[in-house]
């Protein structure tokens, strides 16, 4: 019997995937698997650009508004597009380690993408001008987040 705690952890613990093995019986699904993971690759490295894209449009926005008159002083909707801002730059942060964990691990990532997805609604509602939308919007966006909350429960909650 192997005394290795994740080999003893039972199958429903752990979801396992291998979607795009570098090794396949059949060598042109070989091919196209490695040319997909260089283009996952390529993906990756763009997304570090836009996280760093992100954080200079945050320092520029912020030296904007502090720099216009009234000068450092921010109102109440500067705070909230501020927020929005950095939400951004947070889930594409997210988005990055889903596909970094998408080609270095073979466990397959579910409770980050949920969390990832959280994120994202969550800046949706940070951001949300409850004067300019309509109940059925508020209602939809409401939907998300209880079924996100409830999947993420339902993901991380322990057997």
């Amino acid at each position: 019997m192997s005394t290795d705690p994740e080999a003893r952890q039972e199958p429903h613990h752990r979801l396992v995937h291998d979607e795009l093995p570098e090794e396949h019986v059949d060598p042109l699904i070989g091919i196209l698997h490695r040319v997909i993971r260089i283009g996952v690759k390529i993906l990756a490295v763009l997304m570090v650009l836009v996280i760093l894209w992100g954080i200079f449009d945050v320092i520029y926005v912020l030296y904007q508004q502090l720099a216009s008159p009234p000068y450092l002083l921010l109102e109440v909707g500067d705070i909230f597009r501020l927020f929005g801002a950095f939400m951004v730059v947070l889930i594409a942060i997210e988005i990055f380690i889903n596909i970094r964990l998408y080609l270095g691990t073979s466990v397959l990532p579910i409770q980050l993408v949920i969390a990832t997805a959280l994120m994202a609604i969550a800046r949706k509602v940070i951001v949300l001008d409850i004067e300019t939308v309509s109940a059925e919007y508020v209602f939809a966006i409401a939907t998300v987040v209880l079924a996100l909350g409830v999947t993420h429960w339902l993901v991380t909650r322990k057997y």
